[in-house]
C-alpha cells in the first residue's frame, strides 16, 4: 500500500494520515469547498476538490471518491469515522473497484449496521442482552403485551440508530402508543427505516465498550474497555481508559464477549463492541461500531499501540504481531471532545469566527486537533474542533492534566465544551468514579456552570490585578 486517500475531514483526516506518513504511505485529501482552506488539506500530499459544502454533495458522495482514487492510484482508502466509514455500499464499491477499504467487509458493515440483526447474528454465541424482543414491532398491542411481559420502564429503540435518534424511555403503558409513534417517525426521517424494537430499559447504566481488532488469519484481539458513560443527548463528550469499577474478571469476561461478538461475523480491523453495565456490574451487549471511534486514543495511550498502524496492517493482509497475553494495562487516559456546543445553552452548536484559538502543550497532554486560529466553524459539519486527551500513572494524575489542560486552551469566537469538562473533571461524582450515563441529568445544570465560570473570571481577574501592581512597584524603584 504506497498512497491512502482519506474520505474525511477535520482532526480524524489529520490523524490517519500523521500514522500514513509515519508508514512511509502517500495520503490524498478530498475536501469540499468550504473546507479549501482547511488544515486537512494542507497536511496531505495530494489534495481534491469534490463538491459544495453540504456533506450529501461532497464528503457523502461515494462515487466521486472513487473515481478520485483511480484516478491517483490509491491503494486504499481509510473512512475515518462519521460520513461513509459505516456504509456497506461504499465498503462494496471500494472491493469492487479493487481498492481496499479500510475497515471491515461490507458484509460485517450490513449485519452489524443493524441493532436486529447484530442481536440474531451473537445470539449462538451465548453473550447477555438486555431483556426484550429482537424482531421489529409495529402493532401497538403486541408492543404493550412485550412491554408488559419484561416490565416497565422500557426502551423503544430504531434497529438502524445511533446517537440517540429513534429512542424512547417509556416509564407506563398509557405513553407507549405515542412514544412509539414518535420513535418510528425520528427513525425513518433519520434513517430511512423505521424498524424498531423493544427491550427492558436499564435504570442506572453504564456504558463500557471494548476495542477489538481482528486480522484476515483468524486473530482477533481485545484491547481492554473505555468508560464512555458521561454524555449528552446519548452521546458522549467525556470518556478514559481503563473504567474504575471493572475487575480484572469482569474486564476479561467482557473482552471475550467483544472477540465472541467480532468471530460472529467474520470481523476485520478495528471495532467496538458496546455494553450497557448494571449497578450490580451485570453486562449486556449493546451494539458494535464498525470503524474506529472518536475516543480510540484513550486506548492507544494505555495500550501503546497505534491503531490506525494495526487499521492499515490488517487491511493490507498483515498478521496481526501481538498475542492477547503480551497486552496489558499501563496508566489511565482521560478524553474531552471539544465541541464548538454552548453548555449554557442546552449544548447546541455554536457557529462562528475562532478569533483566538490556542493548544494546551506539556508531558501528558495530547491534541488531535483540526483546526486553527482565524478559522470559521462551518455549519454543514459536526461540530468537534479537537480531542483534548492527558494521559498519567494514576486516574487521578490524568484528572489534574486534564483541568490544566482546559485551563491552558484558549479559544474566542464560539462557545465549547471546555468549561463542562473542567466541571465534569471537578464533581465529586466523577472523581469517585460513583456514576453513571444519567450523569448530565443528575448533576449537570447550566447555572452551576455559570456560577463556576464567573468565578473563575474574577480570581483571573485578581491575579492580574495583583500582577498589575507588582510591575507597577518595580517600575517605580529608581535606578542607582
Amino acid at each position: 500500500m504506497k498512497k491512502i486517500l482519506v474520505a474525511n475531514r477535520g482532526e480524524i483526516a489529520i490523524r490517519v494520515m500523521t500514522t500514513a506518513r509515519k508508514m512511509g504511505i502517500k495520503t490524498v485529501a478530498v475536501y469540499s469547498t468550504i473546507d479549501r482552506n482547511a488544515p486537512h488539506v494542507r497536511f496531505a500530499d495530494e489534495a481534491i476538490l469534490i463538491g459544495e459544502a453540504p456533506s450529501n454533495q461532497s464528503y457523502l458522495k461515494g462515487d466521486k471518491i472513487i473515481e478520485v482514487a483511480k484516478s491517483l492510484n490509491v491503494d486504499g482508502i481509510h473512512p475515518g469515522y462519521g460520513f461513509l466509514s459505516e456504509n456497506a455500499d461504499f465498503a462494496e464499491l471500494c472491493e469492487q473497484n479493487d481498492i481496499i477499504f479500510i475497515g471491515p467487509k461490507s458484509k460485517a458493515i450490513k449485519v452489524m449496521g443493524s441493532k436486529l440483526a447484530a442481536k440474531e447474528a451473537v445470539k449462538a454465541y451465548d453473550i447477555p442482552m438486555v431483556p426484550g424482543i429482537d424482531e421489529a414491532i409495529t402493532d401497538v398491542k403486541k408492543a404493550k403485551d412485550i412491554a408488559n411481559k419484561i416490565g416497565f420502564p422500557i426502551l423503544i429503540k430504531a434497529s438502524a440508530g445511533g446517537g440517540g435518534k429513534g429512542m424512547r424511555v417509556v416509564e407506563k403503558e398509557k405513553d407507549l402508543e405515542s412514544q412509539m409513534n414518535r420513535a418510528i417517525s425520528e427513525a425513518t426521517s433519520a434513517f430511512g427505516d423505521g424498524s424498531v424494537f423493544i427491550e427492558k430499559y436499564v435504570s442506572s447504566p453504564r456504558h463500557i465498550e471494548i476495542q477489538v481488532m481482528a486480522d484476515s488469519h483468524g486473530n482477533v484481539l481485545h484491547f481492554f474497555e473505555r468508560e464512555c458513560s458521561i454524555q449528552r443527548r446519548h452521546q458522549k463528550v467525556v470518556e478514559e481508559a481503563p473504567s474504575s469499577v471493572l475487575t480484572p474478571e469482569l474486564r476479561n469476561q467482557m473482552g471475550e464477549a467483544a472477540i465472541k461478538v467480532a468471530k460472529s461475523c467474520d470481523y476485520l480491523g478495528a471495532g467496538t463492541v458496546e455494553f450497557l453495565l448494571d449497578e450490580n456490574l451485570n453486562f449486556y451487549f449493546l451494539e458494535m461500531n464498525t470503524r474506529l471511534q472518536v475516543e480510540h486514543p484513550v486506548t492507544e495511550l494505555i495500550s501503546g499501540v497505534d491503531l490506525v498502524e494495526l487499521q492499515i496492517r490488517v487491511a493490507r493482509g498483515e498478521k496481526l504481531n501481538i498475542k492477547q497475553e503480551d497486552l496489558k494495562i499501563n496508566g489511565h487516559a482521560l478524553e474531552l471532545r471539544v465541541y464548538a456546543e454552548d453548555p449554557l445553552n442546552d449544548f447546541l452548536p455554536s457557529v462562528g469566527h475562532l478569533s483566538v484559538y490556542k493548544l494546551p502543550v506539556g508531558k501528558g497532554i495530547r491534541v488531535d486537533n483540526g483546526y486553527e486560529e482565524g478559522m470559521d466553524i462551518p455549519i454543514y459539519y459536526d461540530p468537534m474542533l479537537s480531542k483534548l486527551i492527558t494521559y498519567g500513572n494514576t486516574r487521578e494524575e490524568a484528572i489534574m492534566l486534564m483541568k490544566q489542560a482546559i485551563s491552558n486552551y484558549k479559544v474566542e469566537g464560539v462557545a465549547t465544551t471546555l468549561p463542562f469538562g473542567k466541571y465534569v473533571c471537578e464533581h465529586d461524582a466523577f472523581i469517585s468514579g460513583n456514576f453513571d450515563t444519567h450523569f448530565v441529568k443528575n448533576y449537570y445544570a447550566p447555572e452551576n456552570l455559570k456560577a463556576d465560570m464567573e468565578s473563575d473570571a474574577k480570581v483571573a481577574a485578581l491575579i492580574a490585578v495583583k500582577h498589575y501592581l507588582k510591575d507597577q512597584k518595580l517600575l517605580r524603584v529608581p535606578k542607582i
